[in-house]
């Protein structure tokens, strides 16, 4: 019919890849972000208040205290950063994995 309405699955199939191309690289730079922070623990010398290391710390750091208020230390070494590479990699395989939400939604 001329000037009918999409059906919703076309709709669904207008946003789903716009946005799985931005969240897969989003969610992978937190994880990367996530990680050095992790690796940054290990080395307390480093003031992560001057550069480079701020720009680390600062996005990450509102975060991090927040887990650790849920997640204490474990045997002395705060886990928090590993928490949320778990968490943001979960979150990074179902939504955007090759068996994830976006991809099904693309495949129907």
């Amino acid at each position: 019919m001329v000037g009918a309405t999409p059906e919703p699955a076309m709709a669904a199939e207008a946003w789903v890849a716009p946005v799985a191309a931005v969240m897969g690289p989003a969610v992978s730079f937190a994880i990367l972000m996530f990680l050095i922070r992790a690796v940054l623990s290990w080395y307390p010398a480093i003031n992560l208040n001057k550069l480079p290391w701020n720009l680390i710390a600062r996005p990450t750091e509102p975060i991090l205290a927040a887990t650790r208020k849920v997640v204490p230390p474990a045997f002395g070494v705060d886990i928090s950063a590993i928490v949320w590479i778990f968490i943001l990699s979960f979150i990074n395989e179902v939504i955007t994995g090759p068996n994830g939400l976006f991809s099904i939604m693309l495949s129907k």
